[in-house]
């Protein structure tokens, strides 16, 4: 058995969803496993993982449309307003969804299904660099 690990800085233009699929794959595929478990880990508070639909965009834009609706700005909602009417919001949206993700390596690949992607959801308004743990255990 056999571990690998690394950190990938992702530069978020704003709020969104950023694919990180092709550097991952990237990375996974370097390291010459065959089989094993990749676990991806955002370390923020205000922005997640999702594993989505990689083919059509208005679906990541209806993503954020959705998270808008269910986590609105509204000053008259939160007492935590530390950094802004977008914060505390940005914080119920991570919880709502994950900070960690795994994904099976198979045959040396990562086993994404065929309109599946890797995003890291950027739920503050302003771009932000975020850090994604990567993982990898296997043979």
């Amino acid at each position: 058995m056999r571990q690998a690990s690394r950190e990938i800085v992702v530069e978020t233009p704003g709020r969104g969803l950023v694919d990180i699929t092709a550097e991952t794959r990237r990375w996974a595929e370097d390291q010459a496993m065959e089989t094993g478990l990749l676990t991806l880990f955002c370390r923020h508070t205000s922005a997640s993982l999702l594993i989505q639909e990689n083919a059509d965009p208005t679906v990541r834009e209806d993503l954020v449309a959705f998270f808008d609706r269910l986590a609105p700005e509204d000053d008259r909602l939160y007492a935590h307003d530390a950094e802004g009417a977008d914060d505390m919001p940005a914080h119920l949206k991570t919880a709502l969804t994950q900070v960690q993700v795994s994904v099976p390596l198979v045959g040396g690949r990562l086993a994404l299904g065929t309109w599946q992607g890797l995003y890291l959801f950027e739920h503050r308004r302003a771009s932000h660099r975020r850090k994604v743990a990567l993982h990898l255990i296997g043979d």
